[in-house]
Protein backbone atom coordinates (compact mmCIF):
# COMPACT_ATOMS: atom_id res chain seq x y z
CA UNK A 1 0.00 0.00 0.00
CA UNK A 2 1.37 3.40 -0.98
CA UNK A 3 1.53 6.27 1.48
CA UNK A 4 -1.07 8.92 0.79
CA UNK A 5 -0.27 12.19 2.61
CA UNK A 6 -3.86 13.37 2.13
CA UNK A 7 -5.05 10.67 4.53
CA UNK A 8 -4.61 11.36 8.23
CA UNK A 9 -4.14 7.73 9.27
CA UNK A 10 -0.73 7.00 10.72
CA UNK A 11 0.74 3.57 11.15
CA UNK A 12 1.43 2.92 14.82
CA UNK A 13 4.92 1.83 15.81
CA UNK A 14 3.70 0.61 19.20
CA UNK A 15 3.36 -3.06 20.14
CA UNK A 16 -0.24 -4.08 19.56
CA UNK A 17 -1.93 -5.01 22.82
CA UNK A 18 1.03 -4.01 25.00
CA UNK A 19 0.24 -2.12 28.22
CA UNK A 20 2.63 0.83 28.19
CA UNK A 21 1.73 1.70 31.79
CA UNK A 22 3.19 -1.52 33.14
CA UNK A 23 6.44 -1.61 35.06
CA UNK A 24 9.50 -1.95 32.92
CA UNK A 25 12.33 -0.15 31.18
CA UNK A 26 11.74 1.76 27.96
CA UNK A 27 14.33 3.19 25.58
CA UNK A 28 13.06 6.36 23.93
CA UNK A 29 14.32 8.72 21.27
CA UNK A 30 12.69 12.05 20.55
CA UNK A 31 13.84 14.31 17.74
CA UNK A 32 13.52 18.03 17.10
CA UNK A 33 11.20 19.32 14.42
CA UNK A 34 13.00 19.09 11.06
CA UNK A 35 16.07 17.76 12.92
CA UNK A 36 17.17 21.31 13.71
CA UNK A 37 20.18 21.38 16.04
CA UNK A 38 19.00 23.42 19.02
CA UNK A 39 20.51 21.70 22.01
CA UNK A 40 24.24 22.19 21.56
CA UNK A 41 27.22 20.83 19.68
CA UNK A 42 29.48 17.81 19.69
CA UNK A 43 33.08 18.85 20.30
CA UNK A 44 35.78 16.16 20.25
CA UNK A 45 33.21 13.45 20.98
CA UNK A 46 31.56 15.28 23.88
CA UNK A 47 28.22 17.05 24.07
CA UNK A 48 28.31 20.76 24.85
CA UNK A 49 24.76 21.72 25.72
CA UNK A 50 23.35 25.10 24.81
CA UNK A 51 20.91 26.94 27.09
CA UNK A 52 18.11 25.14 25.23
CA UNK A 53 19.85 21.81 25.78
CA UNK A 54 20.00 22.61 29.49
CA UNK A 55 16.24 23.15 29.44
CA UNK A 56 15.79 19.68 27.93
CA UNK A 57 18.09 18.19 30.60
CA UNK A 58 16.06 19.86 33.35
CA UNK A 59 12.80 18.71 31.75
CA UNK A 60 14.11 15.13 31.64
CA UNK A 61 14.89 15.29 35.37
CA UNK A 62 11.47 16.85 35.99
CA UNK A 63 9.82 13.59 34.86
CA UNK A 64 11.24 11.70 37.84
CA UNK A 65 10.41 14.53 40.23
CA UNK A 66 6.84 14.86 38.94
CA UNK A 67 5.95 11.16 38.67
CA UNK A 68 7.00 9.05 41.65
CA UNK A 69 6.75 5.82 39.65
CA UNK A 70 9.31 7.08 37.11
CA UNK A 71 13.02 6.47 37.48
CA UNK A 72 15.52 7.66 34.91
CA UNK A 73 18.46 5.64 33.72
CA UNK A 74 21.01 6.69 31.08
CA UNK A 75 20.25 9.71 28.93
CA UNK A 76 22.09 11.75 26.35
CA UNK A 77 20.94 15.00 24.84
CA UNK A 78 22.38 15.36 21.37
CA UNK A 79 22.24 18.51 19.22
CA UNK A 80 18.83 17.59 17.80
CA UNK A 81 17.53 14.61 19.74
CA UNK A 82 17.41 12.87 23.07
CA UNK A 83 18.03 9.20 23.84
CA UNK A 84 17.00 8.00 27.27
CA UNK A 85 15.83 5.09 29.36
CA UNK A 86 12.69 5.56 31.43
CA UNK A 87 11.93 2.97 34.10
CA UNK A 88 8.36 2.67 35.31
CA UNK A 89 8.18 0.98 38.70
CA UNK A 90 5.32 -0.97 40.26
CA UNK A 91 5.20 1.40 43.18
CA UNK A 92 6.42 4.92 43.77
CA UNK A 93 9.65 5.82 45.48
CA UNK A 94 7.65 6.36 48.64
CA UNK A 95 6.70 2.69 48.54
CA UNK A 96 3.20 3.66 49.65
CA UNK A 97 0.38 1.78 47.91
CA UNK A 98 -1.85 4.75 48.71
CA UNK A 99 0.34 7.30 46.95
CA UNK A 100 -1.69 9.71 44.78
CA UNK A 101 -0.36 8.12 41.58
CA UNK A 102 -0.88 4.51 42.66
CA UNK A 103 -2.91 2.80 39.96
CA UNK A 104 -2.87 5.95 37.84
CA UNK A 105 0.39 5.60 35.97
CA UNK A 106 0.63 7.35 32.65
CA UNK A 107 1.65 5.24 29.67
CA UNK A 108 5.07 5.96 28.22
CA UNK A 109 3.52 8.04 25.43
CA UNK A 110 1.88 10.40 27.92
CA UNK A 111 5.18 10.73 29.83
CA UNK A 112 6.97 11.67 26.59
CA UNK A 113 4.13 14.10 25.86
CA UNK A 114 4.60 15.72 29.27
CA UNK A 115 8.37 16.02 28.66
CA UNK A 116 7.76 17.60 25.26
CA UNK A 117 5.17 20.02 26.65
CA UNK A 118 7.29 21.19 29.57
CA UNK A 119 10.47 21.56 27.51
CA UNK A 120 8.71 23.23 24.57
CA UNK A 121 7.09 25.83 26.80
CA UNK A 122 10.40 26.70 28.48
CA UNK A 123 12.34 26.68 25.19
CA UNK A 124 9.78 28.94 23.53
CA UNK A 125 9.88 31.33 26.49
CA UNK A 126 13.69 31.43 26.21
CA UNK A 127 13.56 32.06 22.43
CA UNK A 128 10.55 34.35 22.45
CA UNK A 129 8.72 32.05 20.04
CA UNK A 130 5.36 31.20 21.66
CA UNK A 131 3.56 28.31 20.00
CA UNK A 132 6.53 27.20 17.89
CA UNK A 133 7.11 23.48 17.43
CA UNK A 134 10.26 22.13 19.00
CA UNK A 135 9.77 18.36 18.68
CA UNK A 136 8.63 16.04 15.93
CA UNK A 137 5.15 14.73 16.51
CA UNK A 138 6.05 11.14 17.30
CA UNK A 139 8.89 9.43 19.11
CA UNK A 140 10.69 6.09 18.98
CA UNK A 141 10.40 3.60 21.82
CA UNK A 142 11.69 0.13 22.51
CA UNK A 143 10.57 -2.07 25.39
CA UNK A 144 13.73 -3.32 27.11
CA UNK A 145 13.19 -7.00 27.83
CA UNK A 146 16.38 -8.17 29.51
CA UNK A 147 19.62 -7.11 31.19
CA UNK A 148 21.76 -7.73 28.08
CA UNK A 149 19.57 -5.43 26.02
CA UNK A 150 19.59 -2.83 28.80
CA UNK A 151 23.39 -2.88 28.92
CA UNK A 152 23.71 -2.60 25.10
CA UNK A 153 21.34 0.35 25.07
CA UNK A 154 23.18 2.05 27.93
CA UNK A 155 26.44 1.65 25.99
CA UNK A 156 24.80 3.02 22.86
CA UNK A 157 23.54 6.08 24.74
CA UNK A 158 26.85 6.76 26.48
CA UNK A 159 28.88 6.46 23.27
CA UNK A 160 26.40 8.26 21.00
CA UNK A 161 28.40 11.52 20.81
CA UNK A 162 31.37 9.59 19.43
CA UNK A 163 29.22 8.53 16.46
CA UNK A 164 27.61 11.91 15.77
CA UNK A 165 29.36 12.17 12.42
CA UNK A 166 27.49 8.97 11.41
CA UNK A 167 24.21 9.57 13.27
CA UNK A 168 21.09 9.28 11.12
CA UNK A 169 19.57 12.20 13.05
CA UNK A 170 22.54 14.36 12.01
CA UNK A 171 21.51 16.01 8.77
CA UNK A 172 25.19 16.28 7.87
CA UNK A 173 26.09 12.65 8.67
CA UNK A 174 28.41 10.77 6.38
CA UNK A 175 26.54 7.85 4.82
CA UNK A 176 24.77 5.77 7.41
CA UNK A 177 22.07 3.24 6.82
CA UNK A 178 18.93 4.69 8.44
CA UNK A 179 17.38 1.23 8.65
CA UNK A 180 20.16 -0.03 10.92
CA UNK A 181 18.30 -0.40 14.20
CA UNK A 182 19.22 -3.96 15.14
CA UNK A 183 22.02 -2.99 17.57
CA UNK A 184 19.72 -3.04 20.61
CA UNK A 185 18.03 -6.44 20.20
Amino acid sequence: MDYDPSKHHRRSIRLKGYDYTQAGAYFVTIVTQNRICLFGDIVEGEVRLSALGQIVAESWQWLAMRYEYVDLDECIIMPNHLHGIIVISDDGRSGSPTAPTAGKRKPIGRLIGALKTVSTKAINEQRGTPGASVWQRNYYEHVIRNEDSLNRIREYIITNPLRWHLDRENRNAAGTDPSDTEWFR
